[in-house]
């Protein structure tokens, strides 16, 4: 495993002389202009905390999975994304400006839009912050379910559970009128056509090939026209909820594709969750890379 020190530097190595928009748990996003340029890293994240260990080829495998999907959904809704070409993207950018080896398949070049600061979450299985709510009260952001649903249940039909965007911090699970007082109905009503259209064909495009989509979450812009794209990743194994098939059991959660091994070890160790975490053994780094290229594997 490498060194803290060594991926400092090989972190300052990566940074491109261009203004910095954001810099998230992930994705680090260029300001160029009229355009943006979204570098996925290879930085992970669990209970909101950025680990000092790092995922080898993580971002690259998220771009890919993202690049594949904006592909596949075009006809649906359109999307942010320009070019994942690096050389392409190697033109376009001011002189002086130079990509390096590392950057190859970690680059969209995208187009610049306005975010809706919604997340608009579609659940097909009752699962998560889901399955907690329901547990108490039978609904899911307002929405009243069957009773005697048990954990990872499939729910008769995909519900529509947006969440306010927060910067810092957990997202807050909002009933959807909240949402239509915020940007208005006709706008809200659309962005929940459009994320279920989303959700039932990437469920039907996965199902194929041995994968349930739990749920999922889309974020959405708006250009300058007033045209809603779809932005930011898309069905990824970090913004969605993967189960095999051969694992699915109703009664309790499948193991996903996701970092649920990093979960699991940060939770197994007396790490209190306020401090600075832990570094993390290879065997987890290498198990949770595993799962994400497995993901992309079968998902494209």
């Amino acid at each position: 495993m490498t060194s803290p020190q060594s991926r400092q530097l090989q972190s300052n190595g990566n940074k491109l002389p261009l203004p910095l928009l954001r810099r998230g748990k992930v994705r680090d996003v260029y300001d160029l202009k009229d355009r943006l340029l979204i570098v996925a890293t290879d930085r992970i994240s669990a209970f909101d905390f950025v680990l000092p260990t790092p995922v080898p080829q993580k971002g690259a495998v998220l771009t890919a999975i993202s690049a594949f999907w904006f592909g596949l959904t075009a006809d649906i809704v359109a999307n942010h994304l320009i070019s994942c070409d690096a050389a392409e993207i190697q033109r376009r950018l001011p002189s002086g400006v130079k990509l390096s080896a590392w950057h190859e398949g970690r680059v969209m070049l995208v187009k610049k839009a306005r975010r809706l600061d919604f997340e608009c979450v579609v659940r097909g299985y009752l699962a998560g912050s889901a399955w907690s709510e329901y547990s108490k009260s039978g609904c899911v952001c307002g929405i009243r379910l069957p009773k005697g649903l048990r954990e990872a249940d499939k729910l008769p039909e995909p519900i529509f559970t947006p969440a306010a965007k927060n910067d810092s911090g957990h997202d807050e699970n909002i009933h959807f009128e909240k949402m239509v007082d915020a940007i208005g109905r006709e706008k809200a009503v659309k962005l929940l056509d459009i994320s279920v259209s989303l959700y039932n064909f990437a469920a039907a495009h996965v199902s194929e090939r041995g994968l349930l989509l739990a749920d999922t979450k889309f974020e959405f812009g708006e250009l300058e026209d007033g045209r809603i794209i779809l932005i930011d990743e898309l069905l990824t194994p970090d913004s969605s909820r993967f189960w095999d098939k051969t694992l699915w059991k109703p009664g309790s959660t499948p193991p996903g594709f996701d970092k649920q091994f990093i979960r699991d070890y940060l939770s197994g160790t007396d790490w209190d969750k306020k401090s600075p975490p832990p570094e993390l053994p290879s065997e987890v780094v290498e198990n949770t890379l595993a799962r994400y290229r497995e993901a992309l594997s079968r998902i494209t």
